[in-house]
């Protein structure tokens, strides 16, 4: 009998170290398994404030680019188009013979539409609307300029309990939605265009509803990574940078564009 006890209590310690050397390689292998994960989630969080560095770096470079552009329009161009026009309103018409006179007029149209050409491409690349007054007001001059008085149908109803807290996002905010706008008004045969927006609970919502044709959502994954598709290239890069969200979707009486961006609350 005392064999058997004996025996009973060497398996009963042998149960009781297999037990413990599972259970510490249990734990060893969770402590492992969480290191991994962690380790992981740090590589993530590093790519994706790397990507992020990059994009942002790319988009000062883009906007720093298109001030000095505008800038160049507007004192170089803009001053050497002005001077050829006082010099073109130097001259006496009186003296000019009928086909003088046509051609004389011709010029003063053309030279006067190329200020405003001037001028509106420099605005563009830089508004100084969105500066000065604010997202808002800077998208109901670019729709107001750009898509009123042609043969489409315009409106805006944006909402105006939205201010700037963050004059470069609010920028990011109003490329994406030039770059929209301009690529409805090539591609989409539309005959109406609706740009209406929200802001609740620090979430702004921008609506484009056009009654053209459209990209799918997965159209606009795809095609954002093509080597043409520069513009939707953009488009998604400042959606990232502003961690914000953009969605695309067919309806029956049109086709509609949802962005939402997070709205920090601290003002910069």
């Amino acid at each position: 009998m005392f064999q058997n006890s004996s025996l009973e209590w060497k398996l009963y310690v042998f149960v009781v170290v297999m037990l413990l050397f599972f259970f510490s390689f249990l734990l060893a292998f969770i402590i492992t398994q969480r290191k991994k994960l962690k380790y992981q989630r740090d590589m993530q969080e590093l790519h994706e404030r790397q990507q992020n560095q990059l994009i942002e770096a790319a988009i000062r470079s883009e906007e720093t680019e298109r001030h000095r552009i505008a800038e160049a329009l507007h004192d170089e161009v803009g001053a050497i188009l002005s001077s050829s026009k006082l010099h073109l309103q130097g001259i006496n018409a009186s003296l000019l013979d009928e086909r003088g006179k046509q051609l004389h007029e011709k010029g003063k149209e053309l030279l006067d539409e190329g200020i405003q050409k001037v001028r509106g491409i420099s605005h563009n690349l830089h508004s100084n609307i969105l500066k000065e007054f604010g997202l808002n007001e800077a998208i109901r001059h670019f729709v107001k300029k750009t898509i009123e008085g042609s043969i489409i149908k315009a409106t805006t109803r944006l909402d105006d309990s939205y201010t700037t807290l963050n004059a470069e996002n609010d920028i990011s905010i109003y490329r994406m939605v030039q770059e929209l706008l301009n690529n409805i008004l090539k591609h989409s045969k539309a005959d109406e265009i609706l740009v209406s927006s929200t802001y609740q609970n620090h979430i702004l919502e921008i609506t484009i509803f056009h009654t053209g044709i459209g990209l799918t959502q997965q159209q606009f994954e795809e095609l954002r990574y093509n080597k043409d598709g520069l513009g939707l290239k953009n488009i998604m890069n400042r959606v990232i940078l502003l961690r914000g969200k953009i969605e695309f979707f067919s309806e029956a009486d049109g086709y509609r564009i949802r962005i939402n961006v997070p709205i920090n609350t601290t003002a910069t």
